[in-house]
C-alpha cells in the first residue's frame, strides 16, 4: 500500500496567471481567494491573475499568494480525488510551504496561516531593506565546496555569505551581503560550479540578515491559535517531523526565517520514514525536478495552481 505525501513550494514558485483557472472552475477554491482579499484588504486574486509581475513578486505579496493559490490547488485536487486527499500522511514545504503544509495537517486555519504568512513577509521584506542583500543558487558543487567557497568570500571581505538552502544534490542556495555576492562566481566557477544564478528575491533569506524579522514572527505566531497537527509535517530546520507541542512548533518556525533549509535531508527522512509516493500541490514543479534529484525511483506528481 502506498504511504502518501504532499509538498507545498515556496517563494519564487509565483507565476503571472495562477489559481485563476481554478477560481474559474473550482467553487472552494474561489471561496479561499475571495476570502483572501477580504482577510488581507488587498486584491491578491486580481495580483494572482493579473500581475503584473513586479508586484506579485514582493514578498509581502508573493507569500500570502503562493499560499492560497497552494490551498486553492489542493481544493482541485480534493474535488477530484478525495480519498486520494483522505489517505496522505505526512507533508513538507519549502519555507514558506511549510505553513502551507500546517494548514494542510490541522495546525493552524486557513485565516490565521494567511495573517501569519503576510506578516511574515513584510517582515521579511523589511529586512532586506534594512540590508541589501540576495541569493545565489551554485549548481554543480557539493556542500564541502560551498563550505570552502564561503570561507574564501570571508577572507576578502565586504560582507558574509551562508548556505540558505540545502535543496538537492549539486544545488545549493546561498544568501549574503550584495557586495559578499559579487564574490561568490567567480570562486564558484574555478572550484568547478557548473552554473551560478542569482535569484530574483528581496534578500538573504534563511540567515542572520533577516533579524529581526524572527523575533516580529515569534510575536505573531504566539498570538495565532495552534494545534498539534494531525499527520506529520517535517520542518525545514531540523529535518524532522513537529512534534506535538504548538509552542514548539512556533519556536522553529520563528527561528526557520534565519536558518538554512535543509530540503534534501527531510526529503531523505520522508524517504527513510516510508513515504514512498508524493505529490507537488501548487504553482510550479520545482520540488518535483528536487524529489528527483534526490531519488529518482519516488514519483512526484504534481497538482498545478492552473
Amino acid at each position: 500500500m502506498m504511504k502518501v505525501a504532499f509538498l507545498f513550494p515556496g517563494q519564487g514558485a509565483q507565476a503571472v496567471g495562477m489559481g485563476k483557472g481554478l477560481y474559474e472552475e473550482v467553487p472552494a477554491a474561489r471561496e479561499l481567494f475571495d476570502r483572501a482579499d477580504a482577510i488581507l484588504g488587498i486584491p491578491l486574486s486580481k495580483l494572482c491573475f493579473e500581475g503584473p509581475a513586479e508586484a506579485l513578486e514582493a514578498t509581502d505579496v508573493s507569500q500570502p499568494a503562493i499560499f492560497v493559490a497552494s490551498l486553492a490547488a489542493l481544493e482541485d485536487l480534493k474535488a477530484r480525488e478525495p480519498e486520494l486527499v483522505a489517505s496522505v500522511a505526512g507533508a513538507a514545504g519549502l519555507s514558506l510551504g511549510e505553513y502551507t503544509a500546517l494548514v494542510f495537517a490541522g495546525a493552524l486555519d486557513f485565516e490565521a496561516g494567511l495573517r501569519t504568512v503576510r506578516r511574515r513577509g513584510e517582515a521579511m521584506q523589511a529586512a532586506s531593506n534594512a540590508s541589501p542583500s540576495g541569493m545565489t543558487s551554485v549548481l554543480g558543487l557539493d556542500e564541502a565546496k560551498v563550505d570552502e567557497l564561503i570561507a574564501r568570500v570571508a577572507t576578502i571581505g565586504g560582507g558574509t555569505v551562508w548556505k540558505a538552502n540545502m535543496l538537492c544534490p549539486g544545488n545549493i542556495v546561498v544568501s549574503g551581503s550584495k557586495e559578499a555576492l559579487t564574490h561568490v562566481e567567480p570562486i564558484a566557477t574555478e572550484l568547478g560550479a557548473m552554473k551560478v544564478i542569482p535569484l530574483a528575491v528581496a534578500g538573504a533569506f534563511h540567515t542572520d540578515l533577516m533579524r529581526p524579522a524572527d523575533e516580529q514572527l515569534a510575536e505573531v505566531l504566539a498570538s495565532a491559535d495552534l494545534k498539534p497537527p494531525r499527520i506529520p509535517v517535517y520542518s525545514n530546520v531540523t529535518a524532522e517531523p513537529h512534534g506535538d507541542d504548538p509552542d514548539a512548533i512556533r519556536g522553529t518556525l520563528a527561528t526557520q526565517v534565519t536558518r538554512g533549509v535543509l530540503w534534501e535531508a527531510s526529503m531523505r527522512r520522508m524517504i527513510d520514514d516510508g513515504f514512498d509516493t508524493f505529490y507537488e500541490i501548487g504553482p510550479g514543479r520545482v520540488l518535483t525536478g528536487l524529489l528527483k534529484r534526490i531519488n529518482r525511483k519516488v514519483p512526484c506528481t504534481s497538482v498545478p495552481a492552473r
